[in-house]
C-alpha cells in the first residue's frame, strides 16, 4: 500500500491550498482515511479524518470551519482543502489510511503517505 501526498506549497496568511493523497489501496473505498500534521518542533498531530461506517468528518479544533476533508473514491484520493490559512498552519501534512486505534492519535492509523510541506507566511 502506497499513499502519496502532494500540493503543498508557500502561500500567504488567508489565502486557501487544497492538498491530495493518492493511495494505491484496493479497499479504499471501505478505508478511513486522516490527515494529520507536524509543526516545528512538535508532535505529529490530528487535523481531520473520515471514518468509515459512520462517513461522518472529524476535525481539530484548529480546523473546524477552515479545513474540508473530502474524498474521491473512483480516483481513490482524498483531500484536505484549506481555506483561511495562518502562519501557525505551517507545517509537513501526512495523510493516513486505515485507521487501527485511537483516530486522533498517529499510532492508530496504518498507512502513511511521506508528507508535504505546507509554507504559510505572514
Amino acid at each position: 500500500v502506497q499513499l502519496q501526498a502532494s500540493g503543498g506549497g508557500l502561500v500567504q496568511a488567508g489565502d486557501s491550498l487544497t492538498l491530495s493523497c493518492a493511495a494505491s489501496m484496493r479497499t479504499f473505498r471501505s478505508s478511513s482515511i486522516a490527515w494529520f500534521r507536524q509543526r516545528p518542533g512538535k508532535e505529529r498531530e490530528f487535523v481531520a479524518a473520515i471514518v468509515r461506517g459512520g462517513g461522518v468528518a472529524d476535525y481539530s479544533a484548529s480546523a473546524k470551519g477552515r479545513f474540508t476533508i473530502f474524498r474521491d473514491d473512483d480516483k481513490r484520493t482524498f483531500y484536505l482543502e484549506m481555506t483561511s490559512l495562518k502562519p501557525e498552519d505551517t507545517a509537513i501534512y501526512y495523510c493516513a489510511a486505515n485507521r487501527i486505534g485511537q483516530m486522533m492519535v498517529a499510532a492508530g492509523w496504518q498507512y502513511w503517505g511521506q508528507g508535504t510541506q505546507v509554507t504559510v507566511s505572514s
